[in-house]
């Protein structure tokens, strides 16, 4: 098939930055030879906010494999809901763009530059699943594509609809929305492999002057990856959460991070979530160890702060004394700022955030579902987490997911694309279904996306359901994939 290697990929996808730089919200007449609808208009963004028209023109990639049979069908759901929400008044313009395989053989490029051109210039897609050939590829052109597009957020709905076979013996408490960092982390790409000049000259760099004198040292046949984790990347990415949450009401936002073992990234993640929270939204929020704190004081008002101190943190008297003199000074510092705003019980009312250490929240996900609304995480971790949470309401085949930024935003499969079954109409189309949920909610169309959320679920009581679930369920009915999206929308 002529797959390219990881470093044509990473040098194509340098050239087309710098080739469209500048140029990639230009409007055309055509994409790939493809013509764009005349009745349709672009979705445009100003001053932070989407202007939608009622024809808006959004980009689709159907996908590879499986993607051909799904897109199909859920274009069938989406046009149906549209229909039926607003009787004519709106109406989507679907404009196919190449990616993957189609691409490949119609352009010899996976991922043509007309293609980002599009999805830039109409700022709102949707796209089904993408093959990874062997020796890479597509899944590095994503990459490209996001960090091109700036799209920091990775969001992923995980909840469960009643019926769907799960794992877990209460799959219904699981409501959780992550927000995932997506431009950073070691997804960068900066690594140099073992055995390379590069890789020596890094490791020559670290052992002989950044850790020169110390016992830590890098074996000389590692390879490298570098893991940068900065305050702009985290901050934003944590607000887009916090605003979600106050917005969808919410009670929670928690971040997920490893900062007891990697102080400087993960840890760092951890604290430039705090300082947005404690500076940007004081007035809606409050952090769990601020909840203590008050909470403490307002059982027993006459506790002074060195008893707090003691109370938020177990075995204080133990600790060194300067670590004793800074709890007792958070207490009097959130008692000082917050007392007369949060406290008689009005944190109650705010936004808590809070964090938890990364291999501890994929236990308590699924032994403690109920206690955790939103998260917050860095990349590999929120990778991670998306898809152990996703496991225990159905899997990645019912799981959405978007790709958020500034005045862009493309929703996707999060499942891959089962090439054995492709074409045979037998695949569920969830992922891709609510992916357009996602997106109509995003667009403000509230009322198609309650349509065919609803009517999902509705279908999936019915029992009638692909054989993915039907093999799970008792007295279940088999259906194809486009009898599913007929079943749905009769049940609108």
């Amino acid at each position: 098939m002529g797959v390219r290697s990881e470093r044509d990929v990473e040098l194509r996808a340098t050239d087309l930055d710098r080739k469209t730089s500048g140029s990639l919200g230009t409007m055309q007449t055509s994409y790939n030879g493809i013509a764009v609808p005349q009745d349709g208009q672009a979705i445009e963004y100003k001053d932070g906010k989407y202007l939608v028209p009622d024809n808006p023109i959004i980009p689709f990639i159907e996908g590879d494999g499986t993607g051909r049979d799904i897109w199909k069908a859920s274009e069938r759901v989406f046009n149906a809901a549209v229909e039926k929400a607003y009787g004519g008044k709106r109406k989507v313009r679907w404009f196919e763009v190449l990616a993957g395989e189609k691409a490949f053989a119609q352009t010899k490029n996976w991922l043509p530059e007309d293609t980002v051109k599009a999805t830039v210039a109409f700022r709102v897609s949707i796209k089904g699943p993408l093959t990874t050939p062997v020796g890479g590829g597509i899944r590095s052109l994503n990459v490209a594509l996001r960090q091109l597009m700036d799209l920091y957020q990775c969001v992923r709905p995980v909840k469960y609809y009643p019926g769907v076979p799960s794992p877990v013996k209460h799959p219904e408490l699981m409501n959780i929305v992550l927000f995932r960092e997506n431009t950073e982390d070691i997804y960068a790409g900066i690594e140099f492999q073992q055995g390379t000049p590069e890789a020596a000259k890094v490791i020559q760099f670290l052992n002989g002057d950044m850790l020169k004198g110390g016992k830590k040292q890098i074996r000389l046949d590692s390879g490298v990856g570098i893991k940068p984790i900065s305050v702009t990347g985290s901050k934003r990415l944590v607000r887009a959460a916090i605003k979600f949450a106050l917005a969808e009401g919410r009670k929670t936002v928690t971040l997920v991070h490893k900062g007891n073992i990697q102080k400087f990234t993960e840890g760092a993640f951890r604290e430039w979530g705090y300082e947005v929270a404690t500076q940007e939204f004081r007035n809606e929020t409050v952090t769990e160890r601020e909840s203590w704190i008050l909470g403490n004081l307002e059982a027993n008002p006459k506790l002074t702060p060195e008893q707090n101190a003691e109370m938020i943190e177990p075995g204080l008297g133990f600790a060194a004394k300067e670590f004793q003199d800074s709890v007792v000074q958070e207490v009097k510092d959130a008692i000082a700022k917050i007392g007369a705003t949060h406290g008689n019980g009005q944190w109650k009312k705010k936004l808590m955030v809070n964090d938890r250490i990364a291999d501890s929240i994929f236990q308590q996900v699924v032994t403690r579902p109920s206690e955790y609304s939103v998260l917050a995480t860095t990349n590999l971790n929120g990778d991670y987490l998306s898809d152990a949470a996703a496991a225990q309401v159905g899997g990645l085949g019912i799981a959405p997911g978007a790709n958020i930024g500034d005045g862009y935003a493309v929703f996707e499969a999060t499942h891959g694309t089962a090439p054995k079954y492709a074409d045979l109409d037998v695949i569920n189309p969830g992922s891709v279904i609510l992916s357009g949920v996602m997106m109509f909610d995003f667009l403000g169309w509230h009322e198609a996306a309650r349509l065919i959320e609803s009517s999902m679920a509705k279908t999936i009581e019915q029992k009638y359901v692909t054989y993915d679930f039907e093999r799970q369920m008792q007295g279940a009915t088999k259906v194809k994939t486009s009898q599913f999206a007929t079943r749905m929308i009769e049940n609108m």
